[in-house]
């Protein structure tokens, strides 16, 4: 399962925009270009665990203050979705 989670982290870390509206499309998860692009740079460099309840809460509140509280709450939907898979 350790592997598995890297994964995800990593491609979480490294996501682009273009990813991140594919994948936010595939869940039915309504996100702007312009919301994942500020996400996704937000994103770039971290190195932050989807898993660990307390690092992805600290992450959607920023992404709340960069994209807006909704695209949050969207983005929280898409984490949730990927950490289940």
């Amino acid at each position: 399962m350790r592997i598995f989670e890297s994964i995800i982290n990593h491609k979480i870390n490294t996501i682009t925009a273009e990813e991140l509206v594919k994948y936010a499309n595939q869940f039915n998860i309504s996100v702007t270009r312009a919301q994942a692009k500020k996400i996704a740079e937000y994103l770039r460099g971290k190195n932050i665990n989807i898993f660990d309840d307390g690092q992805r809460t600290r992450l959607i509140r920023e992404i709340a203050k960069a994209a807006g509280p909704q695209t949050a709450r969207e983005v929280n939907k898409l984490f949730t979705e990927l950490a289940k898979k």
